[in-house]
């Protein structure tokens, strides 16, 4: 795709995502992330109900009548995005693939956060760590990672996403709120699992986690369309299926609801958040709701 026509499609997007956060969810956005720590606002005269703990005896003292110190919460949050690339992105149903409903998404949340003066990055992977747009704030910053959410070539599979989170824990200090969105197929070689939940633990374990996982309804539900053939985006494989079998139909979902089974297992075991994001329906619908329900747990603590 040629610069003018990435600028003009980073536009569209841009547009899109921003109309869909400012009606939906800056609010929601705000309300689910508590800040990094808190500081200093002001000093004033101590009013009843004030905590005595509060006090500031050396104001008190010089002035002889009582203070307290004011501290708010330092609302500033670093957010750090990570989107597969990998190829089975390209497929989509509804009008839509995979790939592009990440996009939307990630334009949204990169909005939201600047709207509330967050820093923002993004890093991409597939078979390896891709690209890395570092965090930043303000509109520009958006129209670059928007530029290069666009500008994605899927490829390969999703073997990058360890080395990827691994290097986004000892780049990311200070804790920081990170989305991963993809499809998360895990893998059926035990050791590349195992690889996968030591990096989302250890993730976890610093930094407040969500992974935003991207389906299609076709990937969980057979139509009834008679025989068709599937090609395996990563290795070219293509299979012949008779989609007028109800047993075929069976078998397909019951193996899609296996193996989803088992990634929420391992997200959940590792302390990472799961949010259900699918083709058929719009992203910022779910993340709406998504930061409703951490809001509404941020309220019980």
């Amino acid at each position: 795709m040629q610069p003018a026509e990435l600028m003009q499609e980073a536009r569209k997007l841009r547009w899109k995502a921003r109309r869909r956060a400012d009606d939906l969810f800056s609010g929601e956005y705000h309300a689910a992330y508590k800040g990094q720590g808190i500081e200093f606002d002001e000093v004033r005269e101590y009013q009843p109900g004030d905590e005595v703990r509060s006090i500031d005896w050396n104001v008190t003292a010089r002035t002889g009548r009582p203070f307290v110190k004011r501290f708010r919460e330092e609302r500033q949050l670093n957010v750090s995005l990570l989107m597969d690339c990998s190829a089975r992105g390209v497929f989509g149903s509804m009008g839509k693939s995979k790939l592009r409903l990440a996009a939307e998404a990630c334009g949204i949340i990169a909005i939201a956060a600047s709207t509330n003066q967050d820093r923002v990055g993004l890093w991409t992977f597939a078979d390896g760590p891709l690209a890395h747009v570092p965090a930043g704030g303000g509109p520009k910053q958006v129209m670059r990672i928007l530029r290069e959410l666009v500008a994605v070539e899927p490829r390969g599979g999703s073997a990058g996403l360890p080395e990827t989170v691994k290097t986004v824990s000892m780049v990311q200090r200070r804790r920081s709120v990170v989305f991963i969105l993809g499809d998360f197929v895990v893998p059926r070689d035990p050791e590349e699992l195992e690889s996968w939940t030591i990096a989302l633990r250890r993730l976890a374990r610093r930094h407040e986690v969500a992974a935003l996982r991207l389906s299609d309804p076709r990937e969980l539900v057979l139509p009834r369309a008679g025989l068709i053939e599937t090609v395996d985006p990563e290795t070219g494989r293509r299979t012949l299926l008779d989609t007028g079998s109800g047993r075929v139909r069976r078998r397909w979902a019951a193996r899609a609801a296996a193996d989803r089974g088992v990634a929420a297992e391992l997200l959940r075991s590792a302390g990472v958040d799961l949010v259900e994001l699918s083709t058929d329906r719009a992203p910022a619908d779910d993340l709406a709701a998504y930061f409703r329900r951490r809001e509404r747990a941020r309220a019980k603590h």
